[in-house]
């Protein structure tokens, strides 16, 4: 479960803010990578100060979706800040998910207005960051910053492709959200990919794996 000890460790040291960042959408076969920073008020270090709800933040992808609504909810109305960006799927294309990753992150960093004494980023560090950054490998399940980071985006990319499910309908994005599940892939092998798709991604249909 993720903990607060990380951002203690720089608050102790003096430090003001301290973001936490991560992305979602890397693994898609459509839509965009959405990266999500947030800063936590550093009161909510006391357990006193704390709303109870914080102990339920956690890796986005283990959370049950309503549960996940609700926690971005209280997120977006209790954090110290946040910020969003993120990368389309023709950025994709041409940078590669793994750029597009880092460049959707670095984006929501930036979007926070205020830069944070230090960012911690799930996963790789950001080579075009230029503020004090920590790399934190599996963040999102140990950091809660990175968590609630994780939440926020997961909600707002899940709210876009639900929209795109209006405008390219019979791919189940609705459901699926733009993942290799049997319906989505069945409906590519049909239709072919729509404008939104990821067209740098090569998916080999496995039959003993979607029979």
């Amino acid at each position: 479960m993720a903990d607060f000890e990380i951002e203690a460790s720089y608050y102790a040291k003096g430090a003001r803010s301290v973001a936490g960042v991560d992305e979602v959408g890397r693994g898609a076969l459509c839509g965009p990578v959405v990266a999500a920073a947030v800063i936590l008020p550093p009161s909510w270090l006391n357990p006193s100060s704390a709303p109870a709800w914080l102990r339920l933040v956690d890796d986005s992808k283990i959370l049950p979706p309503a549960r996940r609504k609700a926690l971005a909810a209280e997120l977006l109305a209790g954090a110290a800040a946040v910020g969003f960006g993120a990368c389309s799927n023709l950025e994709i294309d041409r940078l590669n998910i793994f750029h597009a990753s880092l460049e959707a992150m670095r984006r929501a960093a930036a979007s926070l207005g205020t830069p944070p004494d230090v960012l911690l980023v799930d996963g790789f560090g950001l080579r075009t960051y230029d503020g004090e950054q920590r790399a934190v490998v599996g963040g999102d399940r140990k950091c809660l910053s990175i968590a609630a980071a994780s939440i926020v985006a997961k909600v707002l990319r899940d709210r876009i492709m639900e929209r795109c499910a209006r405008l390219f309908a019979g791919y189940g994005l609705e459901r699926n959200k733009g993942y290799a599940t049997r319906e989505h892939i069945l409906a590519l092998a049909e239709r072919g990919p729509s404008a939104f798709h990821r067209r740098s991604f090569r998916l080999q249909f496995d039959e003993k794996l979607f029979p």
